[in-house]
């Protein structure tokens, strides 16, 4: 599979638009979202080929949005990784619990976000 398209979901304007910078420098294609519920809907609609979303967000968090959207038929197959200030092994282990492929830890480099684009 060739990534094309990701989706961004992050409650902080300055991080959304920094992992929105990074992807999009290198060449893909970046939906962004700014809440959980949004991300699930975004997700539906637009089929991203990878997702990169943080867990703290008010409205649904990371691990809710990613379970609704690995629950549906549609979605299933999709990539989530988290993007989180959360990084001890615990929740690493509760990352993948959820179905996420992995849990980057902020502070990130560029590097680290390219690299999980490049494992898909």
């Amino acid at each position: 599979m060739s990534i094309k398209k990701i989706l961004v979901v992050d409650d902080s304007p300055a991080e959304l638009e920094n992992i929105r910078n990074i992807v999009s420098k290198a060449g893909f294609q970046v939906i962004t979202a700014n809440s959980g519920n949004i991300a699930v809907s975004k997700a539906v609609a637009e089929i991203p080929d990878m997702i990169f979303m943080d867990i703290v967000m008010d409205d649904l968090d990371g691990y809710g949005a990613c379970r609704q959207i690995l629950a549906n038929e549609e979605t299933s197959e999709i990539p989530i990784l988290f993007v989180s200030t959360k990084g001890t092994r615990a929740d690493h282990m509760w990352a993948q619990r959820q179905g996420a492929r992995g849990l980057i830890s902020k502070p990130y480099k560029d590097s680290d976000i390219l690299d999980e684009i490049s494992k898909y």
